[in-house]
């Protein structure tokens, strides 16, 4: 019970602005650069949104409502600098994440997040599934970057999330376009992207 009380009081820490030295929640992915690969797709809807009880794999705390409107604006931003998409392609698409999990620690010196989200990429000709895949990541804060423990908690959220951001973008350059992971007569095709490491 003391651990639920204490964990509440740090999502409320984290999760609002409180104090000069709180850094924003920011999960704006560092130094993404074009892509050498080009898929042959136009990206025309990008969704986020937290799971179901039922479909969850970790912890989903009270509060993680601010968390897909960011997290979509953050990937938007990945993919514009990216250039991986043709905007004037003829086949068009749309990318879904599905937050699974956001394991916040309690309690600790250095903190560590770990954050789940699946990743689709539906052909809105069909609805045939391009791409699904199950991206898990870490981010991990020192002691020493700040004595407050809410400080901490709040960077490991948002490296974690960047992180998780950066996994799915590195699969982007490996996707195949014209090889859908569940056609839209929904029997299974042979599976690409799984094996992800957590970083």
């Amino acid at each position: 019970m003391i651990r639920k009380i204490s964990l509440a009081a740090l999502l409320a820490l984290t999760l609002s602005a409180c104090g000069p030295q709180m850094p924003p929640l920011n999960f704006s992915v560092p130094n993404v650069g074009p892509s050498q690969v080009k898929l042959d797709a136009e990206v025309k809807s990008i969704t986020v949104a937290i799971a179901r009880p039922d479909e969850a794999t970790g912890e989903l705390p009270n509060g993680m409502e601010v968390v897909p409107p960011m997290w979509k604006t953050s990937l938007e931003e990945a993919l514009t600098k990216m250039a991986i998409f043709k905007d004037d392609a003829p086949k068009k698409v749309s990318i879904s994440v599905k937050v699974l999990k956001i394991n916040i620690p309690g309690f600790g010196g250095e903190f560590t997040t770990e954050t789940g989200a699946r990743y689709e990429i539906i052909d809105r000709s069909n609805g045939s599934v391009v791409l699904t895949t199950d991206v898990n990541s870490k981010g991990t804060v020192p002691f020493d970057y700040a004595f407050v423990g809410a400080v901490r908690a709040r960077e490991s959220i948002n490296r974690s999330i960047q992180n998780n951001i950066l996994q799915f973008l590195q699969q982007l350059e490996t996707t195949k376009l014209n090889q859908p992971m569940i056609p839209a007569t929904g029997t299974p095709a042979p599976v690409q992207g799984k094996g992800v490491p957590t970083s």
